[in-house]
């Protein structure tokens, strides 16, 4: 008995210690995916950059922007993510800390509630939440003038794991690091780092969603299947950097490089998403990689990706809202059609158009003949009008109204409304017409 017990007991240890967290995650590529992004530093340049990602036919393409610790502000991101969702792209958000002169300070635990509040409190644009831990912590000045990927690795664990209890819809990525770093007393080679990282948390890379990668070309503008390589997984990938510095490097021939690594290099299928680093960046030490001239003029490169064929892609986003009220008229003469408004609040991620949603009924008998609306946001009320056919049966009516979504399911509660179907005879209609008109003063 014992020794069953025993091996009991070593079976069970065995199971929990090899278990690793299942995300919730949606698979970027299950649906038709635009890989074209770009990298900006402001909300300001959210219409240029749609304008650069959805066109060639596409639409949806991703935008990475950095949120600092000092810029957490649920009014400003709302706002922000608002406008992509019209604009129609997808936001990664790197988190970052302060800067202190050249140096960005380590992130420290006691913010990883306030980050997870903050980022949680936020209706996403889709339902995966692409958030990029940190940036290049194999650079001192980048982790509060330190190289600690033991310390990152801790990190990352820890913030992935309160932000999946939060919502599994966050999508963990970790961070880019250097490629070309070498092994000195402020840097550390990718990869002595990530095997660092490894040795102190074995399973660190378990509780990421998918890699990122600085696909340089003073490294590899494919580094991201070396860093694989090293990490020994395969995950979907994320170039939130890339791009070839104007120093170094003719307006065409960074034309041309582009164009070819995204019809080449890039037309990965386990490359997610490319977001080249920068759009608008007119000042040193990052003019070298802007898109956008100091004039405000854009550099050919961007009218020439611009022109690339891309996808329409299909993001996942949430569809949910409730009906708060329905109404139609009380009284209703059969062999008339009768009109109505339903008023509800969108709670999902999509913005509800006409097209987009319809009008769902409990009854047979209630023919909807069409509706009326203007787009409602998430997070918004609206009215919604509708027209119902005619009918010839008498007495109460009631009926169930629902909303039903693009992928025509329920996505609102069902609410009920009644009323009275009636037939009047010539007698009822002159005395009903009679007490309106002795309601009413007919003056001289």
């Amino acid at each position: 008995m014992i020794k069953k017990l025993s091996i009991f007991i070593i079976f069970l240890l065995t199971f929990f210690l090899s278990f690793r967290p299942v995300f919730a995650v949606v698979d970027p590529t299950a649906t038709p995916n635009n890989k074209f992004g770009i990298h900006i530093f402001s909300e300001k340049d959210l219409t240029s950059a749609a304008n650069l990602v959805n066109s060639g036919g596409g639409d949806w393409g991703y935008v990475t922007i950095v949120i600092t610790e000092a810029e957490r502000d649920h009014d400003r991101w709302q706002k922000v993510f608002d406008q992509m969702r019209k604009l129609h792209l997808i936001p990664i958000v790197r988190l970052a800390t302060k800067a202190n002169g050249d140096t960005w300070d380590a992130p420290q635990e006691a913010e990883i509630n306030n980050w997870v509040a903050f980022l949680n409190s936020l209706n996403w644009v889709t339902e995966n939440r692409y958030v990029v831990i940190n940036n290049e912590p194999n650079h001192a000045q980048e982790w509060g003038d330190r190289v600690d990927p033991a310390g990152y690795a801790l990190y990352l664990k820890e913030i992935s794991q309160k932000l999946k209890a939060a919502s599994s819809d966050f999508f963990i990525l970790p961070a880019g690091l250097d490629p070309a770093s070498l092994n000195t007393a402020t840097t550390m080679s990718e990869d002595r780092f990530l095997s660092r990282e490894m040795v102190a948390e074995p399973d660190v890379f378990d509780f990421v969603d998918g890699w990122t990668s600085h696909a340089y070309p003073n490294a590899s503008i494919d580094i991201y299947n070396h860093e694989l390589t090293v990490i020994g997984k395969t995950l979907p990938v994320f170039i939130t950097e890339t791009g070839w510095p104007n120093d170094k490097y003719s307006e065409s021939q960074i034309s041309a490089n582009l164009t070819a690594a995204f019809m080449n290099t890039w037309n990965d299928p386990k490359v997610v998403a490319v977001t080249p680093f920068i759009l608008d960046y007119t000042t040193p030490p990052f003019d070298i990689y802007s898109w956008e001239k100091s004039d405000g003029s854009f550099y050919s490169f961007y009218s020439d990706v611009q022109k690339m064929t891309k996808v329409k892609g299909t993001p996942v986003q949430i569809e949910n809202g409730q009906i708060m009220a329905a109404f139609a008229q009380p009284i209703i003469i059969t062999g008339t059609d009768f009109v109505g408004a339903i008023l509800a609040k969108n709670t999902g991620q999509t913005i509800w158009e006409q097209g987009g949603i319809s009008i769902g009924s409990e009854s047979s008998d209630f023919n909807l003949k069409g509706f009326s609306m203007n787009g409602i946001e998430p997070t918004k009320l609206g009215l919604i009008f509708f027209r119902v056919a005619e009918s010839q049966n008498n007495g109460v009516y009631t009926n169930s109204l629902f909303l039903t979504g693009s992928k025509n399911q329920r996505i609102t509660n069902s609410f009920s409304i009644e009323g009275a179907l009636v037939t009047p005879n010539k007698v009822q209609i002159q005395a009903f017409f009679g007490k309106i008109l002795s309601a009413v003063h007919l003056g001289p």
